[in-house]
């Protein structure tokens, strides 16, 4: 089997790594796709010479790089790109030493889709799929058929877009890419792509901070965030008035007696967000808790208040809009992307909260909407079930809860070194 170095997106549902085979003719695709771990590449059967021409090509001439052996080969301290050539011939795919690796299959109609079947005793161990019509659909009922099956099914992706769409067909996605393009851009755009998925394996270091002040300061027009999935109790959104530390702000997904949970929302500062997904938690005597209020909506803040989004970046949660990305926490620093489905920006009551960490006394802020509904996050206290968090309402001096240090420079979201003073 010719395999390539998979790239992961282990979103909550992903359980398998997934490859990138790049099926081009131009150079700068094959140098973006190498340096960026996809060395598998597709050509036709007249195009041997061009196979060979990539596996002699020097991709950094001016100096000498440390990368693993299996990437590149090392000659005169220069990288020279050791890439897998794979040739079709014949509707079928095969490698430099003529081994058959994979089967092309075309899908114009539901008949040709039905046809597509798992064969146990099928040599191939590579299907390569090409939708010529529909594309979700056929994907989805792809997905499902093979889903118990050995094979790995690729799907042939002219754009980072539709293989964006193969990716993440009933959650699971297809196993493997042929990304068929000209053009580099696309490369980066897929790779960025994978990046921003591979976030949601990240574990943020989340800081201890201890209650200094808690002070009702009038009104102010507070964000809300509906998102398009589902909030767990001990999730929020990272907000603060500071970009040094943001804290982390619980969703609406609380118990109350006088408004219904909304786990998809999420109140902070001088907005709400939210959007959530309806959760069952089964405690450790196997007795079952509904929780009627998870949701993902999220009273966040102030317009001018800080909120973590994907990339390590930042934006202001007046910016937030229909589409656009955030990065949700929990008790323990596990991360999760989710798209903001609605934001509304009304007049309400703010509190403004302060704490500082132990460590170093370093002073963080953050003004929220003064309601019972908002809710910061504490730090986890064991097993059973914890206090996930504290309503701004009951904050007191002392309290502690949770916060994401960070730097305190920022140029349209992203971190930079200068001198900067915030208060």
């Amino acid at each position: 089997m010719c395999s390539s170095n998979p790239s992961s997106i282990p979103s909550a549902g992903y359980l398998q790594p997934k490859l990138v085979w790049i099926w081009t003719e131009s150079k700068q695709v094959m140098t973006a796709a190498v340096e960026r771990g996809w060395n598998t590449f597709i050509f036709p059967p007249d195009r041997r010479d061009l196979a060979n021409e990539w596996s002699s090509v020097c991709l950094f001439p001016d100096y000498s790089i440390q990368v693993s052996d299996s990437d590149v080969f090392f000659e005169n301290q220069t990288a020279i790109a050791l890439i897998h050539p794979l040739f079709i011939e014949e509707e079928k795919l095969f490698d430099s030493e003529g081994r058959r690796v994979a089967t092309f299959y075309e899908v114009s109609s539901p008949q040709q889709l039905q046809l597509l079947q798992p064969v146990d005793k099928q040599p191939d161990i590579n299907v390569i799929i090409n939708l010529l019509d529909w594309q979700v659909i056929p994907a989805e009922n792809i997905v499902a058929v093979f889903q118990s099956s050995q094979i790995t099914v690729f799907a042939i992706s002219q754009t980072p877009s539709e293989a964006q769409v193969f990716l993440e067909a009933l959650e699971q996605g297809l196993r493997g890419i042929v990304l068929k393009v000209e053009d580099s851009t696309a490369v980066l755009e897929l790779k960025d792509y994978f990046d921003r998925r591979n976030e949601d394996n990240n574990i943020l270091s989340l800081t201890k901070a201890t209650i200094t002040q808690v002070h009702i300061s009038g009104m102010g027009d507070r964000v809300c965030v509906d998102l398009c999935s589902l909030m767990r109790p001990g999730e929020g959104l990272l907000v603060g008035s500071f970009s040094r530390g943001l804290v982390l702000v619980h969703s609406e997904c609380l118990e109350s007696n006088y408004i219904a949970s909304r786990p998809f929302w999420v109140n902070a500062e001088s907005f709400e967000l939210g959007v959530a997904r309806a959760n069952i938690l089964t405690n450790n005597d196997n007795s079952i808790e509904p929780f009627l209020k998870v949701l993902s909506h999220l009273n966040k803040g102030p317009v001018h208040a800080y909120v973590a989004i994907p990339g390590g970046k930042t934006c202001y949660l007046s910016e937030l809009n229909t589409g656009k990305e955030v990065i949700v926490v929990d008790q323990n620093g596990k991360q999760r992307t989710a798209i903001v489905g609605r934001v509304k920006i009304e007049t309400r009551p703010l509190i403004l909260v302060e704490a500082k960490e132990a460590e170093n006394g370093t002073l963080y802020s953050a003004l929220l909407q003064n309601a019972e509904t908002v809710a910061l996050i504490c730090p986890s206290q064991g097993s059973g079930f914890p206090k996930k968090a504290i309503h701004v309402t009951s904050l007191k001096v002392g309290d502690e809860i949770l916060l994401k240090k960070q730097g305190g420079a920022r140029h349209t979201g992203i971190e930079i070194q200068e001198f900067i003073v915030e208060k």
